[in-house]
């Protein structure tokens, strides 16, 4: 969920905001029917009614739909506009999209839910003729030369003031992989694309392929640079190429496990992917560079995955086994009891009562057990 300060600096941002406006106005017509997914303050529903639309469904599931709703109405689009708080695959709407408008990626497309709500409401909410946008999104890699970024990463697990050891911590920060912005003069490589997300076909979120470069100049290499091309609607998108104009999204960086020096004509092959588990991807990055005066010879062998960089507690895994025999804490026999009343509906309020008498050391008074019972309530109930 963004804040509205970040929702704010969406809209500022320009290079984006230009092309998904150009979008817009070019496949909106007049008495389309329009979805706008992750409408944030309604942003893209104001432009679409502007540009025509009879109808604009707009889906958000966090409280600054409330602030978008009054915008609408400051604007006078508040009888065009239906505003629905829910995720979009719990959403059903009365007649089917002409246009859906979405931009609910992170600092890359492959974030979170984005590709399974946009197949959901491909299938569900758009007509057969209808337009997505974004059509597209390429992804785009390149080994890279960032010792800035490496040592942001990695300087404080191997140099610190004390003195102390601290290298367990260090091999967890070198397999995950975080944001950085890179300059065209930071590729060791030629950028290759590994995966082009087609919104109008894709059908799994899951994305995989191995590249392979000779290396073009040498230099000592970090890691991986990832970026985006977006292809909004004919003519119109953007990048976040090295090079291209900084936006809200960014380059994403997935370093080695250790620098290696890149000779001209050296061999690397990485084999990369990501994977949706449940709410998140687990990235995998597996690298292997060969000596260009003998390809027999391997300079490094890099296995490396997010699912490493997670410290792994063994009473937390003992809890996820088949076989463990699990047993309720206080806090879970407080949410069953609040649920088990709720699906006898009791108000919250003599739900709160109960509560509080039944578990007097964790709720001193009653506005707690309140408080406790409506966060469930917004959690759980319909």
């Amino acid at each position: 969920m963004y804040s509205i300060s970040g929702y704010g600096s969406m809209i500022a941002d320009k290079g984006r905001m230009d092309a998904y406006v150009k979008a817009l106005r070019q496949t909106v017509k007049p008495d389309s029917i329009v979805v706008d997914i992750g409408t944030g303050t309604g942003i893209f529903a104001l432009l679409a009614c502007q540009f025509g639309a009879r109808k604009v469904y707009a889906i958000e599931p966090s409280d600054a739909i409330q602030v978008a709703k009054e915008i609408a109405r400051k604007n006078g689009n508040g009888d065009r506009i239906i505003f629905i708080q829910d995720v979009s695959n719990n959403v059903k709407i009365p007649e089917l999209a002409d246009v859906i408008v979405s931009d609910i990626r992170g600092m890359l497309p492959l974030f979170g839910q984005h590709i399974p709500t946009i197949i959901d409401a491909r299938k569900r909410l758009l007509t057969e003729d209808g337009i997505l946008i974004p059509q597209r999104d390429i992804l785009w890699a390149a080994v890279v030369e960032v010792p800035h970024l490496y040592d942001r990463i990695v300087n404080v697990w191997e140099h610190n003031i004390c003195g102390l050891n601290m290298t367990a911590a260090r091999q967890i920060v070198v397999n995950n992989w975080g944001k950085g912005w890179i300059a065209p003069a930071q590729l060791l490589t030629m950028p290759q694309y590994w995966a082009i997300l087609d919104y109008p076909t894709i059908e799994n979120p899951d994305v995989r392929a191995e590249l392979s470069w000779t290396v073009a100049r040498s230099g000592t290499g970090y890691g991986v640079s990832i970026w985006f091309d977006a292809i909004l609607a004919e003519g119109s998108g953007f990048s976040t190429a090295p090079g291209m104009p900084e936006l809200v999204y960014g380059n994403g960086f997935l370093p080695w496990l250790k620098p290696v020096f890149l000779a001209v004509g050296d061999k690397i092959s990485v084999n990369l992917q990501a994977n949706l588990v449940g709410n998140d991807y687990i990235w995998q990055w597996n690298t292997c560079i060969l000596h260009q005066g003998d390809l027999s010879q391997v300079k490094a062998n890099f296995q490396q995955s997010t699912f490493f960089a997670t410290p792994l507690s063994p009473v937390k895994l003992r809890k996820s086994s088949s076989a463990y025999l699990p047993s309720l804490n206080e806090d879970g026999q407080i949410d069953r009891l609040i649920l088990e009343l709720m699906s006898n509906g009791i108000m919250l309020g003599d739900i709160a009562t109960q509560i509080q008498e039944k578990f007097p050391t964790c709720f001193p008074n009653w506005q707690d057990a309140l408080t406790r019972v409506g966060n469930l309530a917004q959690k759980y109930s319909k």
